[in-house]
């Protein structure tokens, strides 16, 4: 089943065997280069490299310790010793998007998206211009090839499967892409572990979550999951285009890769099984740090092991610093009980004895309400004030009673 995948996730330009030209060489005994260093030595830009490796023009090794995959000094003299070197491998790379590519088969803009949309043409990359419209890019290799081999659906009208597809407003760009992408992968590796990660990329978390149960070997095929696009974009809407681009949305789509994962998955766990941590063989998480143990409800939160549970009532208010058994922080204290001012304080303990002077209650300020204009003075009303607690607000706690003062010394003056 999973060849057969793979056939049908290749393209024409991708057609080449598992040790053929477009497989993953073996290591030598001589130093490998670096990609960067080695797009240098063919004279190609980073971009124009990183597709040839894709396509498969390109053979790399696995890089030391787990880096990435360098390329071996044979394979570079390999590709300078090549006819036409190095124009002819920029060719084989060489993108166009939909206007250079509608006149490189002499057709229309528009006749050209709609064989793309339909799945005629094959994407093989895509970027995000200022608006954050999908602009895809072909290769116009494969689209020379196309016009050879398809001549009847370049002029006349198109047929009737055509219509079809257009009719149902059926975009296939992006199905193929990933298809593509995808297909790129797993000719570069043969670990079946990395191959899984790389088919399970293409499915929301639920639909892997349902193929793959196991905590352990999800998180291993996150580890292994391969980039599929070389930088995401920082812009939230941006990146919810890319994000949406590579997910799987088709129902035949999102089936396919469904059994795909799981026979890439048997392979995989009959080679080896996926490693755990100790925290997943522990089947258990990892304690939090200031969390208390044990179901809520089971006991007192402020429970001692030797005195047993503690009543969180029994003790005294504004005590002092020293923590509440039990309690991730210390209790809090007065500013009054740490700085040891009170007049009603208790030498022999921490406890202030001298009951604290009620605060006045909102209602007693009258003058600002939640409907009242802004600017509005405050004024106090003594007859709110029960007798048995009179409070006489003291310049501190009325920043404003000067200026009160005076706007109603002026309010009183005759007018003239």
């Amino acid at each position: 089943m999973a060849g057969l995948a793979t056939r049908q996730w290749e393209t024409p330009g991708d057609r080449t065997a598992p040790d053929g030209p477009g497989a993953p060489g073996k290591s030598t005994g001589t130093a490998s280069l670096t990609p960067g260093r080695a797009a240098h030595a063919l004279g190609l830009k980073r971009g124009e490299f990183d597709l040839a490796v894709q396509l498969g023009h390109i053979r790399t090794v696995p890089g030391a310790s787990g880096g990435p995959p360098g390329v071996a000094p044979e394979e570079i003299e390999r590709l300078r010793r090549a006819v036409g070197f190095p124009e002819a491998i920029r060719e084989r790379v060489r993108t166009v998007g939909t206007a250079e590519g509608a006149a490189v088969v002499s057709i229309s803009p528009a006749r050209f998206t709609r064989l793309a949309r339909t799945g005629h043409f094959t994407p093989v990359r895509f970027y995000l211009n200022r608006y954050r419209a999908v602009v895809w890019l072909y290769l116009a290799e494969e689209l020379s090839a196309f016009a050879l081999a398809r001549p009847d659906l370049l002029t006349g009208r198109a047929p009737r499967e055509l219509r079809a597809i257009e009719e149902e407003g059926e975009d296939r760009r992006a199905r193929n892409w990933r298809g593509r992408r995808l297909g790129s992968c797993l000719r570069l590796t043969r670990d079946p572990w990395a191959r899984s990660a790389a088919v399970a990329s293409l499915l929301d978390p639920l639909t892997v979550a349902e193929v793959v149960p196991d905590d352990g070997e999800r998180s291993y095929l996150r580890a292994l999951r391969p980039e599929l696009v070389p930088a995401r974009p920082q812009s939230p809407a941006a990146h919810e285009v890319v994000e949406r681009l590579l997910r799987a949305d088709h129902p035949d789509e999102v089936l396919w890769h469904r059994v795909s994962l799981a026979q890439e998955l048997n392979e995989a766990r009959r080679a080896r099984p996926a490693p755990r941590s100790d925290a997943m063989s522990a089947g258990a998480p990892a304690p939090v740090l200031g969390s208390i143990a044990g179901p809520v409800g089971s006991e007192p939160a402020c429970a001692d092991p030797l005195l047993g549970p503690v009543d969180p009532g029994a003790i005294p208010r504004g005590a002092g610093s020293a923590p509440v058994p039990g309690s991730a922080r210390p209790a809090r204290t007065s500013r009054r009980a740490r700085r040891g001012i009170s007049a009603g304080k208790d030498p022999g303990t921490d406890a202030v004895t001298r009951p604290r002077t009620p605060r006045i209650a909102p209602e007693v300020l009258t003058g600002v309400t939640a409907g009242s204009p802004r600017g509005t003075s405050r004024t106090h009303d003594p007859q709110t004030v029960p007798r048995s607690g009179r409070i006489t607000p003291s310049r501190r706690t009325w920043p404003g009673r000067g200026l009160i003062e005076r706007l109603r010394s002026r309010r009183r003056r005759p007018l003239v």
